[in-house]
């Protein structure tokens, strides 16, 4: 088989063997079986290759030439050449050097093969051709295809020529790439594109295959041109690495991710949503962020395996160490071995995602790490990134880990990623900044050391790597206590900060479960009958308190969680201590019984602190958010409102008293804040109740509710205003 390098002009000038002679090619025609020309559709798909493609021409003729892949074709007695492969080049190549020679009104003897290239695939493509290449020239004043559109020899229904209307979008693309290059045409004439041409008797084929190859008439897919962009890269680097990686993506890399195809029958998206993944671990490596650049896998391509990347190497050998590691499991899949150590509830051995989350995190990554089309989209979160990319560093050091390491290292790494929503970052335009090229550094270390360091800056949250330091030094003591422990980390309140419970009281890990096995409402009440256990939020008039609803989870863990956004969080500890040590076990019955002995003692020492009322009517504690606001809690503590949001006041919001006295008046106008009479309204205060005019908003009664030298109601306040109200109405 001998393969020639050859220009566009000069094929026409070559001598090729047919039968026992040779024959000098007269023309190239593009025949009816041959589907139309398609680099100038308009779809999202080819106006990305159109762009790439005359971007690399525009390059081979300002900078350094450029070789392209294989034209095949058959070549007739007749010197006629009929293309197997390589149409749409060979089409593009036409219209390039016509534009190129009409730009500088080239001689017609310099540009006469022009005349020898045509369409058969409808007799409007074949006379658009002669056409062009016969007397016009454009003005280049305006849009070139606009300018045709308009001759008097372009028929109307010429536009709905397919191959003519991706020939004029290719036309005005050439014009737009090539406009400013002065001197196209003599870079063209001096070889600066150029490509093998292989007739198709040297490669043994028969006309009978070549109509079946040519019978398909399907465009190439995202996926087809990726891989050819990408093996053209790779053979400008080695033939040898260019070779091992087509043949583990044909038959090693696709057999693996056979088990994950979509609809489509086709492995070809998720393929390239888990090079996205590498990509973007590259960049973050190297110091970068993803965020505002392009995530089209074809700009990927270039920028982190073109020859000219500084690291290429390194980045090939990541390409390929992190497809093999998931071929060589010993389980029988991806999804047997995720699994060993991923789960949904608490399981030894295993770290514990949310339901929300698949288990097989790599099923997840192929399935959303990104839209494929490089829109942007990222429905696979930071955090997912960083715990997928410890798995795949454990993979790739597995023989120097053991599984009970792994899964030891997996947990602190997991404990880490719950913890650290406020720092885990890769935009320059938070106060955090890009963290991700620190924690995934301090990830790796984790997985392949075990050794947590502090001396990290700007990685992840530092009260959780302290956490974790201290959990290891304490498991070194008592190793007896240690799936106590895990389980402690993964309940649900906690995700994996134990803080709240702490190491002091190890007989404590079981009964936090069993607490709040319970009826969270009764453990607000048994909590709030020690003492107020609500932290203060930064606003500093918002407060967050735990919540009956089993849905929402978020109140307690806020609660449970130690952070700088509130105060309070040593109080919290205290008093769920307190109730821990109370006994061993706990039921419903039992925080009853405490919620009653302190409402017993309150009345019988007739002292009604503002917890009372708290415990006492169920409407006093706070919805699925557990928020309430204070204006001056230490000043006036019976002054409260209880929200229904999560955030800001809204028409549920409520003052508590006033409900307790009439909640068929409560104004959602006024955010709870009164009681409308008709012409009156009642409000609030930490002493009483006023009642007001609503033209004068002149006082026209107010109500005090007894205290004692220490401003605590020495009355029921409810039972106290509810007969005061009787008269105001």
């Amino acid at each position: 088989m001998s393969t020639q390098l050859h220009t566009f002009m000069d094929l026409f000038s070559t001598e090729f063997p047919v039968d026992d002679g040779t024959v000098v090619i007269q023309k190239i025609i593009i025949p009816i079986i041959q589907r139309d020309y398609a680099q100038g559709r308009l779809d999202a798909d080819v106006t990305r290759v159109r762009k790439r493609f005359l971007q690399a021409l525009r390059a081979a003729v300002t900078e350094s030439p450029i070789t392209l892949d294989f034209v095949y074709g058959d070549v007739d007695v007749n010197g006629v050449m009929t293309p197997l492969d390589g149409q749409q080049r060979l089409t593009t190549m036409f219209l390039l050097h016509w534009y190129a020679a009409r730009r500088v009104n080239a001689p017609e003897d310099d540009c006469a093969f022009l005349q020898n290239f045509s369409y058969e695939t409808r007799y409007s493509a074949r006379d658009f051709c002669a056409r062009l290449v016969g007397s016009y020239v454009p003005s280049f004043t305006m849009p070139i295809s606009e300018e045709i559109i308009d001759q008097a020899w372009f028929p109307l229904d010429w536009q709905k020529d397919p191959t003519i209307h991706s020939m004029l979008v290719m036309l005005d693309a050439i014009d737009e790439t090539f406009g400013d290059v002065p001197d196209l045409w003599e870079r063209l004439k001096e070889g600066a594109i150029s490509f093998y041409f292989l007739p198709i008797r040297d490669m043994g084929l028969t006309d009978e295959l070549y109509i079946k190859m040519n019978s398909r008439g399907k465009p190439l897919t995202l996926f087809e041109h990726f891989k050819a962009e990408l093996e053209h890269s790779l053979r400008q680097i080695s033939g040898e690495i260019a070779n091992r990686i087509m043949k583990k993506i044909d038959i090693d890399w696709t057999d693996m991710l056979w088990r994950y195809r979509g609809d489509d029958n086709i492995i070809d998206d998720e393929f390239l949503r888990y090079f996205r993944f590498i990509c973007d671990i590259i960049c973050y490596q190297e110091g970068g962020t993803t965020q505002g650049k392009s995530d089209d896998v074809f700009d990927l391509l270039d920028e982190y395996f073109s020859p000219a990347t500084e690291h290429v190497g390194s980045h090939i050998e990541k390409l390929e160490n992190w497809f093999d590691c998931w071929c060589r499991l010993p389980e029988a899949s991806p999804t047997a071995f995720l699994e060993k150590f991923i789960s949904h509830e608490h399981e030894a051995g295993k770290i514990r995602v949310e339901n929300r989350y698949e288990l097989d995190i790599f099923a997840d990554c192929l399935q959303n790490y990104a839209d494929i089309m490089g829109n942007g989209n990222r429905s696979f979160p930071l955090g997912r990134i960083i715990l997928l990319y410890a798995i795949v560093i454990y993979l790739e050091h597995w023989p120097e880990i053991s599984e009970e390491q792994f899964a030891r290292r997996l947990r602190i790494v997991n404990n880490l990623i719950q913890n650290s929503e406020d720092e885990i970052s890769d935009s320059e335009n938070r106060s955090t900044g890009n963290r991700m090229p620190t924690i995934l550094k301090h990830v790796e270390e984790i997985i392949r050391t075990g050794e947590v360091r502090l001396d990290y800056e700007r990685s992840l949250n530092p009260t959780q790597l302290q956490e974790e330091v201290d959990k290891l030094n304490w498991l070194s003591v008592h190793p007896e206590y240690s799936e106590d422990l895990f389980a402690l980390e993964d309940h649900e309140l906690l995700q994996g900060q134990i803080s709240i419970v702490g190491l002091e009281h190890p007989e404590h890990f079981a009964r936090f479960e069993k607490l709040f096995a319970c009826d969270w409402d009764k453990v607000d009440c048994a909590l709030m009958s020690i003492g107020f256990y609500g932290q203060q939020e930064k606003n500093r008039t918002h407060y967050q308190l735990g919540t009956k609803s089993k849905r929402n989870t978020k109140a307690w863990r806020s609660l449970f969680h130690r952070s700088n956004k509130s105060v309070g969080f040593d109080e919290t500890k205290r008093i769920l201590a307190e109730l821990l040590s109370s006994t061993e076990e706990f039921n419903d019955t039992y925080l009853d019984n405490m919620a009653a002995t302190y409402l017993d003692s309150c009345e019988q020492q007739q002292i009604y602190p503002w917890r009372y009322y708290y415990i006492k009517y169920d409407f006093f504690r706070p919805g699925s958010y557990g928020k309430y606001t204070w204006e001056n809690y230490a000043e006036a503590p019976y002054h409260f409102s209880v929200m229904m949001t999560e955030r800001k006041w809204s028409e549920n919001t409520y003052q508590p008293f006033l409900r307790a006295i009439d909640e068929s008046k409560l104004s959602r106008e006024d955010m709870g804040q009164r009681l409308r009479l008709g012409n009156r309204f009642i409000v609030a205060e930490n002493g009483g109740i006023v009642l007001y005019d609503e033209e004068t908003r002149q006082e026209l009664v107010r109500v005090h509710v007894p205290q004692n030298e220490d401003k605590i109601d020495v009355e029921n306040r409810v039972e106290s205003l509810k007969k005061a109200y009787t008269t105001m109405i």
